[in-house]
């Protein structure tokens, strides 16, 4: 080999390309229960107070809900709560009536929390549990109880049949 690439050097010839093997895809794996606990929905290097405000511009015009569901990929509750909005039994419903935002928030819990003043916009003072969820009027008004905001802290556990239709009530559907 190291004669050729001599020898095309000493006559001018450029060495013929030598076709690299395709990358290897990864192996398919077959989802697993416990991947409904696993997400990326909740971005801490997202500027959420920004997302906030378009949010309401944005449901301003459209007439929408807006539901703030504030935790963090780490939780398991957030994470499954993410996953059920993003399922096909959801995900009709949702983008027809709501504008979603997710706001990570830390760990509040253990003091290590970001984007608290989100929140505290809605009454809200203090986060004792991931997610907690807002739902919104266009007009900018809590329409759920701060004490329903934060008992979604369970949402992992959480009937879907029941979910579905927390979510349908402040739509007019049921």
């Amino acid at each position: 080999m190291h004669g050729l690439l001599i020898a095309l050097a000493i006559s001018g010839s450029a060495p013929l390309a030598v076709p690299t093997p395709a990358p290897v895809p990864p192996p398919v794996r077959e989802a697993r229960p416990e991947d409904r606990y696993s997400t990326i929905a909740f971005d801490p290097t997202e500027d959420a107070a920004s997302q906030l405000e378009f949010a309401q511009k944005s449901v301003a015009i459209s007439g929408k809900k807006l539901l703030i569901i504030m935790g963090g990929n780490w939780c398991h509750d957030s994470a499954a709560l993410a996953n059920m909005l993003d399922s096909g039994r959801f995900v009709g419903m949702i983008t027809q009536n709501y504008e979603v935002l997710f706001v990570d928030v830390g760990v509040p819990q253990t003091g290590k929390g970001r984007n608290l003043d989100i929140a505290r916009r809605f009454g809200i003072k203090k986060i004792k549990g991931t997610p907690t969820l807002l739902v919104v009027s266009p007009q900018g008004k809590l329409l759920n109880s701060k004490k329903d905001a934060a008992s979604w802290r369970n949402a992992a556990s959480r009937d879907e049949d029941d979910v579905y239709r927390y979510f349908a009530e402040f739509t007019g559907i049921m």
